[in-house]
């Protein structure tokens, strides 16, 4: 017999829901992430190269785990109590960055536990998004644009508030209770995420997967629990020894492909031209991936060397930077394009003119070239080594109107293409191609190791410059491509839809 569910809810109220804790999860997360890099070569003196590489390792392990975490959502406790206990999770990992030590073990062990925790709740967070809007093309792809945007409010103020609290408690309780204060912060985010979940479960009742709609097998939720603490384990391990990073992103790899062959292979006819489709825009994804990779590492130490940090707007200075503040430039401009973008979407779907999610990606790769473009030009008028803010304004500018025309898609590309059945546990395999990119882009980053012995700005500006001008060129390169296989996905798209009008 159905479910009555009374009064009815909305649909709007059920993705606010999922909005908001998503909001609060991403301020973990970035105010962590925006501090990493730095706190590992200031704090434990790591080398740039090995903090560039540690962190993607842990990037890289952070967006695979959800391959898992998606398949337990489907199968074993259910989509909504997966995301919930990853919140917990999480929260956890910040905690223990709060303890005021130093010693690497600590690091590398909450970073595991961070791990785990965002392999739970990052799939089924988007599953629910992904079921509240099932059926309804055009909303997809405003659903996710706006969830994109929770992603990048939460990152915003988080953005702003750590670096800030770091420099604040530090002057005031020392240098070591500045870091650690910062990292509690997103521990805290975490709880009050929580707190407004459980105010408005409600809304969420009526969504999820079949295990949410029975009481909860204590004997699967031992094994996920068990499960999880060797997961913890592993993690730690690898992020200690880069050559088992090196090891795990190549099986990774392996692993996605054949998880795509798995599921084409035992698809339905009619499946199969959605899934090719969605397999050839998760390997778009992976090289986008490469690009944001550099927020972290790349181009958070250019601002730490080559960035005049002084605001000036018409030679007035408005204030001064935190060199990690630049990164929330890209959380400022997604949360300013996306209502832009959405409008766009809603105005060409009305008509039936919206472009495919092809051509999207195909804009946005051409996007994220022009950021990276700005950096070289912005050194040609660099004074004594330091180019402007303005910049990195604008080069932030278009990266993030790149990331909001590839990431901020990506979900919805699998809610179109990938049968409802599949969607958990495709939605982790995408996260896995994503996983893969973050630690290939902390390779890339190295490419602009400057020397320790190197402190003259002067000479650090062409080491960084070379990089970015490098990364313009192959971000033209992946436009062309995309562009190129634009008739080919158009086909597969065509065929996708006669498919499921089809089965209607």
């Amino acid at each position: 017999m159905a479910k009555v569910h009374t009064p009815p809810v909305s649909q709007t109220r059920s993705f606010s829901t999922v909005f908001l804790i998503e909001m609060w999860e991403r301020f973990g997360f970035y105010g962590m992430q925006v501090l990493m890099v730095t706190y590992m070569m200031k704090k434990l003196g790591f080398a740039d190269t090995r903090a560039n590489l540690v962190w993607g390792a842990a990037a890289a392990l952070i967006y695979a785990t959800p391959a898992i975490g998606g398949w337990i959502g489907d199968k074993l406790i259910g989509t909504r109590r997966t995301m919930i206990t990853g919140a917990v999770v999480l929260a956890l990992g910040y905690a223990m960055l709060w303890i005021p030590s130093n010693n690497p073990t600590l690091l590398y062990g909450a970073l595991g536990v961070i791990v785990v925790g965002n392999g739970f709740f990052k799939p089924n967070a988007g599953n629910l998004v992904r079921k509240i809007y099932e059926g309804d093309d055009t909303r997809i792809d405003s659903a996710f644009t706006i969830y994109y945007m929770a992603v990048n409010v939460g990152s915003m103020l988080s953005m702003t508030a750590t670096p800030w609290i770091r420099n604040y408690v530090g002057e005031h309780y020392g240098d070591a209770m500045g870091w650690h204060t910062a990292f509690g912060a997103c521990a805290i985010g975490l709880v009050l995420g929580l707190g407004n979940y459980k105010l408005m479960s409600r809304t969420l009742s009526h969504i999820g997967s079949a295990p949410d709609e029975k009481p909860v097998d204590m004997k699967r939720a031992l094994m996920v629990g068990v499960a999880s603490i060797g997961m913890v384990f592993l993690s730690a391990s690898i992020l200690q020894s880069l050559l088992l990073a090196k090891a795990a992103v190549f099986i990774a790899g392996v692993v996605i492909l054949g998880i795509f062959a798995h599921l084409i292979m035992g698809s339905q006819r009619s499946e199969r031209a959605g899934l090719i489709a969605a397999l050839v825009l998760t390997f778009q994804t992976i090289f986008f991936f490469i690009f944001y990779a550099q927020m972290a590492t790349s181009l958070n130490l250019f601002a730490q060397k080559n960035v005049d940090l002084h605001f000036r707007v018409f030679g007035f200075e408005l204030f001064t930077w935190i060199p990690e503040q630049f990164q929330n430039l890209n959380a400022i401009w997604i949360v300013l394009l996306s209502p832009v973008l959405v409008f766009a979407y809603n105005s060409l779907g009305r008509i039936g003119k919206d472009p495919s999610v092809a051509f999207k990606f195909a804009l946005g790769f051409g996007a994220v070239a022009m950021g990276f473009f700005m950096y070289g030009l912005g050194a040609q008028s660099a004074v004594d080594g330091q180019v402007s803010s303005w910049t990195m304004v604008w080069g932030y500018g278009f990266y993030s109107l790149g990331e909001l025309l590839v990431s901020g898609l990506g979900l919805a590309m699998i809610a179109r293409f990938v049968p409802a059945r599949m969607g958990g546990f495709m939605m982790g395999a995408y996260y896995v191609a994503v996983g893969i990119s973050q630690y290939l882009g902390s390779m890339v980053a190295n490419l602009a190791s400057v020397p320790k012995q190197v402190t003259n700005p002067v000479e650090s500006l062409p080491i960084y410059i070379s990089l970015f001008n490098q990364l313009g060129l192959v971000g033209i390169g992946c436009t062309v491509l995309a562009l190129g296989m634009l008739p080919l996905m158009n086909r597969l798209a065509n065929s996708h839809a006669e498919a499921r009008t089809a089965e209607a």
